[in-house]
């Protein structure tokens, strides 16, 4: 050791000659300790003292709550930040602020998460309670993990009492909001197509959708053969078909007619194929305008010669055998088709899309979906096919059907945008099942009307909203899932009835408020109907669909009735959440406030973008 370190280690005899302050404030700020001690007073005390001590008005920030299936993320605390600067702004001016945090508890994502952590076991065979329980406790401990992480971002609000959706008194509020809309005749049950996931196995709403803009599908050509008696009217000769385009060859078992526009032009011709072919030559109707692309995909050295000309008008009513199925169909007019692509001519299958859904209903076709939850096809498409997923096994199969038959004129593959489930990143279909759905076309007037009061920033979410409500005529609010709210219905046993009234949801909410949505599938349907109901002579059983999601996130304002002290109406003065949520919270909330109360739940809307990596990709 050096003589200096020696001399340093004495006392030095001039340090009682300095006068230095005393001070109980530590040498270090250790602020990572003691940044706690601190958090308590400026969050939890803070929101209690203010609500106590602040003379002006209320000011509600509504929180759009989170899915309770995971824990945070960057987006989430830069959503909580910019909320509780707003907080502690609305503070300094001396308001007295509500922020109630809120938590999703319901649903797919959650369903999903729960059923991963069992090992080994059989998902399939669990009864509902079961799925619902494991459900139930994976959200609760989700919820208690993202509340301490929220706490610790030092969020100023009432971490004490939340909001969950699944909470049995917020349950029955979102049921009152539903039987208002049964009340108001809003609800209503179809068999149409709807999105479909076959991974998820439940029908889906366009908000729960996402588009892959890489996605590979297959196209074919295909030839559907004129009856003699069509071949005659129109002036052919020998074998006629009727060429039709699709990106769907998995629907042309559910083909039942083809469309064709009344004022388009169309030409009957005749194809000699090459020789070395050996086969005979044969006419092919297509539309005038795409007669250049189909002769393109003839065998080379095929020939072709035009027989006659005939307008859309003059092939309304001819039939052909449907090129799968062998079943005799119709073709008839139809507006919507064009010679953009494809032939002019439009396979048309009601049971798997919005467009042939409303061309079937308008000329009472069948709306026909041989293809059952799992996206397999049903023994209804034959059994070549039955069993096969539609969207891979069963599309090969159809196509090699196709050429085997020899009425397949051309295939090829192509990338282009398709939607997928948002949740497990899968496609999806459309496919006609029996389904609840909310009449959004009724609502969209007043919900528009509504916005006008509304301030929104920046000013492009106006127009993202409104192109959104505007877009929807119906939403569909059916899922085909157990975690969730319960649809309550009863369907009489004999005729499939629906019974759907003011008195029957009132007696199945009293219970629920009660006992919680466990309730409908622990109690027998007599303990759920309603006393008019049990000796009407009629039997019934209950429903097992479950609400959209959204229908619960969006029934949220109903807390605002508990908490404003406003005597013009509950309402929020802010709701703030990412720009994904025009399509979701914001849209579902604006729905079912207007068709309840006739206004929007909020007065401010505003919206931020995600947070970006270095290369420009959402981190959330």
């Amino acid at each position: 050791m050096s003589s200096y370190a020696t001399e340093a280690k004495k006392k030095n005899p001039y340090s009682h000659t300095i006068k230095l302050p005393q001070t109980e404030f530590p040498l270090r700020a250790d602020a990572a300790r003691r940044e706690k001690q601190f958090r308590h007073r400026c969050t939890d005390a803070l929101y209690e003292w203010q609500l106590k001590n602040n003379r002006g008005p209320q000011f509600i920030l509504h929180d759009g709550p989170p899915y309770a299936n995971g824990d945070l993320h960057i987006g989430h605390f830069m959503n909580k930040v910019l909320k509780d600067i707003i907080n502690r702004y609305q503070v300094m001016q001396g308001k007295r602020v509500v922020y109630i945090p809120g938590f999703d508890g319901h649903g797919l994502p959650i369903e999903q998460k729960a059923l991963e952590t069992l090992k080994g076991r059989d998902r399939d065979s669990l009864d509902p309670m079961e799925i619902r329980k494991l459900a139930r406790n994976f959200a609760l401990k989700a919820v208690a993990r993202q509340t301490e992480s929220f706490k610790e971002y030092a969020v100023m609000g009432d971490w004490t009492h939340p909001y969950m959706t699944l909470d049995p008194s917020y349950e029955a509020n979102q049921l009152e909001i539903f039987k208002a809309m049964v009340e108001q005749g809003y609800i209503y049950r179809q068999n149409k197509p709807v999105y479909w996931s076959p991974s998820s196995r439940t029908a889906l709403a366009e908000a729960e959708l996402e588009y892959n803009e890489k996605h590979v599908s297959t196209s074919v050509y295909v030839k559907m053969q004129l009856t003699d008696e069509s071949v005659a009217r129109i002036g052919g000769a020998g074998k006629v078909s009727a060429l039709v385009w699709t990106t769907t060859p998995w629907t042309l078992p559910a083909n039942r007619a083809i469309a064709v526009h009344p004022d388009l032009e169309y030409v009957l011709i005749q194809v000699a194929e090459n020789s070395e072919s050996g086969s005979a030559g044969y006419q092919l109707l297509v539309g005038k305008d795409r007669l250049e692309a189909v002769s393109a995909m003839l065998p080379e050295g095929s020939t072709v010669a035009e027989v006659c000309m005939l307008n859309g008008k003059q092939l309304e009513g001819l039939s052909y055998s449907s090129a799968v199925s062998g079943k005799e169909c119709p073709i008839l007019l139809a507006n919507y088709v064009t010679s953009d692509s494809g032939t002019g001519l439009v396979h048309s299958a009601p049971g798997h899309g919005q467009e042939d859904y409303d061309f079937g209903l308008a000329n009472g076709i069948e709306i026909y979906a041989p293809v059952d939850d799992n996206g397999r096809f049903t023994s209804a498409a034959g059994v070549a096919l039955a069993g096969m997923e539609v969207l891979g096994e069963g599309t090969r199969a159809v196509v090699a059907m196709l050429r085997d038959a020899g009425v397949l004129l051309h295939v090829q593959e192509f990338t282009h945008s398709y939607p997928y489930d948002w949740r497990t990143k899968k496609p999806i279909i459309q496919r006609a099942t029996p389904q609840w759905f909310a009449n959004v076309g009724s609502l969209k007037a007043s919900a528009s009307e509504s916005l006008r009061d509304v301030k929104i920033f920046p000013e492009f979410g106006r127009r993202r909203l409104e192109s959104f409500v505007a877009a929807r005529s119906e939403w569909c609010i059916s899922r085909q899932r157990v975690w969730g709210v319960p649809i309550p219905v009863f369907y009489n046993k004999s005729s499939g009835e629906p019974l759907l009234t003011a008195e029957s949801i009132s007696h199945v909410i009293g219970i629920i408020r009660e006992r919680g949505t466990d309730a409908w599938w622990v109690l027998s349907t007599d303990d759920l109907l309603a006393p008019k109901y049990r000796s009407d002579g009629n039997t019934y059983v209950k429903g097992t669909d479950t609400m959209d999601v959204w229908f619960d996130s969006g029934s949220s304002w109903k807390l605002l009735e508990q908490v404003s002290e406003r005597s013009e109406g509950a309402y929020a003065d802010v709701y703030l959440e990412g720009t994904d949520q025009h399509r979701g919270w914001f849209q579902s909330s604006l729905l079912t406030s207007n068709a309840v109360r006739g206004v929007a739940p909020f007065r401010v809307l505003l919206t931020h973008g995600f947070t970006l990596d270095e290369s420009r990709r959402k981190m959330s």
